[in-house]
């Protein structure tokens, strides 16, 4: 077996790359915007590496893959499935996996702690890939923190040279993270830059997605041929702002990016239907007798009344975001506005309900990807002309 070093012209997706003890930690938040906020929530999310993936050229039959996975469990609820690791070659599906073992991050959401609990390496194996030179990818767990340790194959490998493709930039809360979806390659961006035949760089940060300006730099100043930044559910989970003050922040927000892609066609998408918060404001608060039956599941803990004094519902801010956008394209010709439920509306939730409230299940990350490439990259929309 060859052992190839890990370098970042392997990996594809991340923004950062962290040396620890063990091998190298993905991050999908540059190390200056870490540095700006100490959120638990967010650094977790921003380590769980959705969209990034190892790529190589070689002609191996089998490839190894030595990672030190942290898993996320909740106290009271089952423990979380081993996340799972996909293959595509010359990208097409070619098999999955996953690695047990790993550190384990314990959450008790009742009383507001963590534990963390050191765990062995583990292994994830392919065999049987074709005998010819192909393009390996392998995408890692997207809502499982991963230290990459060592890569072993039985030939040996060479990087694939960046650049060819277009860069589709996507910015959004736990649902553009990958929520309920079944693997890293299945959840709705991934699915959508696969139909439109693009290169995905997912900046999905779940419970994170609150317009922060560390966020919007980094946007400002990563590479990308198109960029949709997807907002509002996380501003209500968190209940963190009043309409006096949402408003300028998405303007604020917009501006950043602008700043740095004056021209790049820049999609602004509303939440997709959540019943519970359509008319009633945040905070989301846990369901904990749904917790004590071993499930996790989430409720509106705002009232609708208080609607009048500025406090934030899924219908305000679809209002509120299609205003700006509306207002802004009269000089941005190249900036767009998507309605969330145009991707998951009310036939949809009577069929494919959120199992805990708030996130699609596999089913309907599928339906949503599949209908953001419909809307987006067909011909006349707003990334239609600028698809490979």
């Amino acid at each position: 077996m060859h052992t190839t070093p890990l370098t970042p012209e392997l990996l594809r997706g991340a923004l950062d790359l962290e040396r620890t003890a063990h091998g190298l930690l993905p991050h999908r938040l540059p190390a200056r915007a870490r540095a700006q906020c100490a959120d638990p929530q967010l650094a977790m999310v921003e380590s769980q590496p959705s969209g990034v993936r190892l790529v190589f050229r070689t002609r191996a039959t089998t490839v190894e893959l030595d990672t030190l996975p942290t898993k996320r469990n909740y106290v009271g609820a089952p423990p979380s499935p081993d996340g799972v690791y996909d293959l595509l070659v010359d990208g097409r599906p070619a098999g999955s996996g996953r690695v047990t073992g790993g550190n384990t991050l314990t959450i008790d959401m009742s009383a507001g702690t963590t534990e963390r609990r050191p765990g062995p390496l583990g292994t994830v194996r392919f065999t049987g890939l074709p005998d010819a030179v192909k393009v390996v990818e392998i995408w890692l767990p997207h809502n499982e923190t991963t230290e990459l340790v060592e890569l072993r194959t039985d030939a040996p490998v060479e990087a694939v040279p960046d650049g060819a493709g277009t860069v589709w930039l996507h910015h959004g809360s736990s649902i553009s993270h990958g929520s309920d979806a079944a693997s890293p390659t299945t959840t709705w961006p991934a699915l959508a830059a696969s139909l439109g035949g693009v290169e995905l760089i997912n900046l999905g940060l779940g419970g994170s997605a609150l317009l922060d300006p560390f966020t919007a730099r980094t946007l400002r100043d990563t590479p990308a041929d198109l960029i949709s930044v997807k907002l509002g559910i996380n501003v209500v989970n968190a209940d963190l702002m009043r309409l006096r003050a949402f408003g300028p922040a998405v303007h604020g927000f917009l501006d950043t990016i602008r700043d740095g892609h004056p021209d790049t066609p820049l999609l602004v998408v509303s939440p997709i239907l959540c019943p519970m918060h359509e008319d009633a404001p945040g905070p989301t608060v846990p369901d904990f007798s749904a917790l004590g039956e071993g499930q996790l599941r989430f409720l509106a803990g705002g009232d609708p009344a208080e609607k009048a004094a500025g406090k934030l519902t899924l219908g305000v801010i679809r209002q509120e975001l299609a205003r700006i956008v509306r207002e802004r394209s009269a000089e941005d010709p190249r900036l767009h506005y998507l309605d969330g439920r145009e991707l998951y509306g009310d036939a949809d939730f009577v069929e494919l309900p959120l199992p805990d409230g708030l996130h699609p299940d596999a089913a309907a990350h599928r339906r949503i990807g599949e209908r953001f490439a419909a809307l987006a990259f067909a011909p006349g929309g707003p990334f239609g002309d600028g698809a490979a």
